[in-house]
């Protein structure tokens, strides 16, 4: 009777051990969604974008330096980019030159000082009346050149001044035989001093008719003002011919198109957020692309530095695979 009542009460406890193991266990079981995940799904619902939108408002776009366009119907130029030298007009210079041979006893003007039309340079003793006479400019321009000194001999064999009038250059292009048939005169050109200012407006006046042995090309002259004397002779330029234009219904700039995945996108911008819009491309030049799908006209984009935006949205996935 002792021992059946042991048996029983051994049980029990047998039976109470385990099932505060099971309850225990129940209580312990980590759960299967990570911190790391509920976070990420909590975000995401926060977010109210699409998959894939990046989130930059003004404040992050001016510091970024991300400049936005709109999508437009624009003109594609095929264009012929030409390095050349700026040189005086030839046809607005002079060599001013002593009538009488004599002594100079007067210099009134100096390298680089601007003259009129009649300004004296130097006064001359003539030897041969021994009276002096006036040197005079004969145009309104720049000295750019002196030839002579204070109490020296000078005749009409030497120039004693060159006067040029730098109002109006020349570029000299250099043209090789693939682009000959290219350059007619007339052509207009975009002249690029690379100064950082705005490229200026000119003309093909020449283009010469025997090439250059030594660069063997051909020179294309360009015929440009020179307002305020932003350009200076003998420096580089860069000349831009339009060869021929196409008008398109939509475009974009270049530097919009972001490869993705072997898919070519454009950040669209949605609000404070930008999304990848793959877009099909036609025809291009050296500045703006064709856009045949994928956008609307009047939609705003990323143009300027949108490699951002793309290295924020490859950030953002290797986080989520992680």
């Amino acid at each position: 009777m002792i021992r059946s009542a042991r048996r029983d009460v051994a049980l029990l406890l047998l039976g109470l051990m385990a099932g505060a193991g099971t309850l225990y266990a129940l209580q312990e079981k980590p759960s299967s969604v990570t911190p790391s995940q509920a976070a990420e799904s909590g975000h995401g619902e926060e977010e109210g974008h699409s998959e894939g939108a990046i989130e930059l408002d003004d404040t992050k776009l001016a510091a970024a330096s991300i400049g936005l366009e709109t999508a437009r119907p624009e003109m594609l130029r095929r264009k012929l980019r030409l390095n050349g030298l700026i040189q005086p007009n030839q046809e607005a210079i002079v060599q001013v030159a002593p009538r009488f041979p004599g002594i100079v006893r007067e210099i009134r003007k100096r390298l680089g000082d601007k003259v009129n039309k009649g300004d004296v340079l130097a006064v001359i003793e003539s030897n041969q009346s021994l009276t002096t006479y006036d040197l005079k400019s004969p145009i309104s321009g720049t000295v750019v050149e002196r030839g002579v000194a204070l109490g020296e001999y000078v005749s009409e064999q030497k120039p004693a001044f060159i006067v040029a009038d730098l109002s109006t250059l020349w570029v000299d292009l250099s043209v090789y035989r693939r682009d000959f048939a290219k350059v007619r005169v007339g052509d207009p050109v975009q002249i690029d001093p690379e100064d950082g200012g705005a490229p200026i407006d000119g003309k093909v006046i020449y283009v010469s008719p025997i090439g250059a042995a030594d660069t063997q090309s051909a020179l294309a002259r360009i015929a440009i003002p020179n307002d305020g004397m932003r350009l200076r002779p003998g420096l580089f330029a860069v000349g831009t011919i339009v060869l021929a234009e196409k008008p398109v219904d939509l475009a974009v700039r270049l530097n919009a198109l972001q490869a993705i995945d072997n898919r070519t996108v454009v950040f669209v911008r949605n609000g404070d957020a930008f999304e990848p819009r793959d877009v099909e491309l036609g025809e291009r030049d050296g500045e703006w692309a064709e856009v045949l799908f994928g956008l609307m006209p009047g939609d705003s984009y990323a143009a300027k530095n949108s490699f951002v935006i793309k290295a924020e949205l490859a950030k953002g996935s290797a986080s989520h695979e992680h």
